[in-house]
């Protein structure tokens, strides 16, 4: 062969190998294209998972914002509450188990805008103490100055709602007792029904609203971390105040925990207003008071915001508080050892208790136009040796009867006997 030939023979296999090289070059980049335009689609799902799981964490470990409050103060005056640092936050509220169901038994709308319409909470105990339920509307008695009326509406409150108010002594000589009253009420919240709505007022010189209504049951105990002791005791001024805010609560069945450890110094109002109020309203004014009944050795004086020594300091109204619990048919602990907070936790969770274990009574006041206030007495002839606790009476007229609010329990009547 001509060298002229296999030079052109040579030339035509060196560009058949240099084209075979450039085609599986090329597949082999576009394999490589795609392997990583595949993984790419991939990775940016789980880089949006990781920045959502690290933004929720992040979210979560940024503590509540400041919140304003309107305070309970005259000339509607604002009270700012700070942020309260995490390390004072110690009361925390537990996951709440899921209550028991019961139907909401309302009366109906027609037997509630009666004229005289009146509801009464009955508390019923065997002679061991323990709490009688199971009843049912017949096996009670219901006496209005001593005549018998028929009940018109009748509920067991195994798990009803309550809106409940509580009120803290926070007056100079609360001092040494504020830690163990803040245990005792972080329990009290924990056993309450987590639909119940609450409010908190601290009381000294006058009444503090730390705490609007709410069924957030953990913004109430952070509010306890601004329970401070400071000044006098307006007890009168306080409960008054108390009643008139448990207007707005929600709920048809109403309570109050008043914790003292001392006498009213401080109110403007006397305690036959506050009676008055309460015969108005019906509500269930519970008690409790730290310190000797018969306490008080001389005059006492201030040093700074404490009181120390005397009689205001040493001794706990127990007349009065005992006036209001019976007055409103609840009940009244006193606990004598400063710092028995174990009695305290105890009360606060007895309170708890017998909100669960009572019944709630309607009924229409004969001769309603007539006003006035009006005894009351309930009796259950078929279980003798039963102890029966009942508000001493009823103000029939401008102020009382119906106090729940319908929109908070849904449709109206719902269960409730006919007029």
């Amino acid at each position: 062969m001509p060298i002229f030939a296999k030079t052109r023979f040579l030339k035509g296999m060196c560009g058949a190998v240099l084209l075979s090289l450039a085609i599986a070059i090329g597949l082999g980049a576009n394999a490589r294209a795609q392997q990583l335009q595949e993984g790419t689609s991939q990775r940016p799902q789980q880089s949006t998972s990781q920045q959502l799981q690290q933004g929720t964490s992040q979210q979560l470990q940024q503590g509540s914002p400041e919140i304003t409050i309107p305070g309970a103060q005259s000339g509607g005056t604002t009270l700012e509450l700070p942020r309260v640092p995490q390390s004072q936050q110690t009361f925390k509220v537990p996951p709440s188990q899921p209550p028991p169901q019961q139907e909401l038994v309302l009366p109906s709308q027609q037997l509630r805008t009666r004229p005289g319409y009146e509801q009464v909470t009955v508390t019923v105990t065997n002679q061991q103490g323990r709490y009688v339920t199971g009843l049912n509307k017949d096996d009670l008695r219901l006496y209005v100055n001593g005549r018998q009326t028929p009940i018109s509406f009748f509920r067991q409150d195994l798990n009803t709602p309550v809106s409940v108010g509580i009120l803290v002594d926070t007056s100079g000589s609360m001092q040494p007792k504020l830690p163990q009253a803040r245990l005792a009420i972080s329990e009290f919240l924990q056993d309450l029904n987590p639909r119940d709505d609450v409010f908190l007022f601290a009381f000294a010189g006058r009444p503090f609203l730390l705490q609007p209504f709410t069924t957030n049951h953990s913004l109430v105990m952070q509010r306890l971390a601004l329970l401070h002791a400071y000044g006098r005791t307006a007890l009168f001024d306080a409960v008054l105040d108390g009643l008139q805010m448990l207007r707005r609560g929600r709920y048809d069945k109403k309570a109050l925990l008043v914790i003292t450890d001392g006498m009213d110094n401080a109110s403007v109002h006397s305690v036959d207003d506050v009676v008055a109020a309460a015969r108005r309203q019906g509500v269930l004014i519970y008690s409790i008071g730290i310190g000797n009944p018969n306490g008080g050795s001389g005059p006492g004086f201030m040093i700074g915001p404490f009181i120390l020594g005397g009689l205001d300091s040493d001794r706990v109204d127990a007349t009065t508080l005992r006036t209001l619990s019976v007055e409103t048919g609840a009940k009244t602990f006193i606990i004598h050892q400063v710092g028995d907070g174990a009695k305290l936790r105890q009360a606060c969770t007895d309170i708890s208790k017998e909100l669960r274990e009572q019944y709630t009574l309607g009924f229409v006041a004969p001769d309603a136009s007539a006003g006035g206030f009006r005894d009351l007495r309930v009796e259950i002839p078929g279980r003798p040796g039963v102890s029966v606790r009942v508000r001493k009476g009823v103000e029939v007229g401008r102020g009382s009867g119906w106090s729940g609010s319908p929109s908070a329990y849904g449709e109206y009547g719902s269960g409730s006997s006919p007029p």
